[in-house]
């Protein structure tokens, strides 16, 4: 009877230990931690406990979707197969990640951003497991914000007319 509990109480603790052993344990940091919208931000980190080939990327911040959007598109959400993806070393788990942002798809805002890395590809509000680490970005103002080119009038004019013209062709 004590053997057959000594058995059960072992295999309980195997059970507990296991999930210890194998806990994912991921890393990031953002270098620049301040940067103005243009410059590059390299994101790096590790993962241990899992191989894997590659950890996913998102985004959090001022007017953006709350689940997270992909860094190089701040309109399209974060998860469905929709991830910005960063490749990881499998010798020794490092991975890292060059972020211009002055070519995002999008109108980032200067403020308080967080990237977050995840090691399955789901957003912020489906991870349940935890496994996921962040790094706070400050984004400024453009250094030296876009020139405005001025539209010249003859140009809406000219689309009015095409549009008036094609309109009239198909009626015929």
């Amino acid at each position: 009877m004590r053997r057959a509990f000594l058995a059960v109480l072992a295999a309980f603790l195997a059970c507990l230990l296991v999930p210890v052993c194998g806990a994912v344990s991921m890393s990031i940091t953002a270098t620049p931690a301040q940067a103005h919208i243009g410059d590059t931000i390299e994101l790096s980190g590790s993962i241990t406990g899992v191989k894997t080939i590659a950890v996913y990327l998102f985004v959090t911040g001022p007017g953006l979707n709350i689940r997270g959007v992909t860094l190089e598109n701040l309109n399209i959400p974060a998860g469905r197969g929709l991830f910005t993806t960063a490749p990881v070393n499998l010798k020794n788990g490092r991975w890292q990640y060059n972020w211009d942002t002055s070519v995002i798809l999008g109108n980032p805002k200067p403020g308080r951003y967080t990237i977050y890395v995840v090691s399955s590809p789901v957003d912020r509000i489906r991870d349940t497991a935890g496994e996921y680490a962040t790094a706070d970005v400050e984004l400024l103002p453009p250094e030296n914000p876009p020139e405005e080119i001025p539209v010249p009038l003859y140009l809406p004019l000219a689309a009015l007319l095409f549009v008036a013209v094609a309109g009239i062709v198909a009626r015929r």
